[in-house]
């Protein structure tokens, strides 16, 4: 059995649900995004897709700290 997924990743099942795109898709849109800080990032998911906070955060997040991994 895999083990359920923590933090901002927990999210993703129902980000995809609810929105209808792959999370690759939401992080391809923050990566090319002008916009580069947390906050701007999250402000601009929800005024231009339409994201929930909780949502937009944890694919900020996500996106953020694993382009930092690499």
């Amino acid at each position: 059995m895999t083990e359920p997924a923590k933090g901002p990743a927990s999210y993703f099942p129902s980000i995809e649900k609810k929105h209808g795109r792959p999370i690759a898709e939401w992080k391809d849109l923050i990566r090319t995004s002008p916009l580069t800080r947390h906050m701007e990032l999250v402000s601009w998911l929800k005024t231009e897709h339409g994201l929930g906070h909780g949502h937009a955060n944890a694919l900020v997040a996500h996106t953020l700290t694993e382009d930092k991994a690499e």
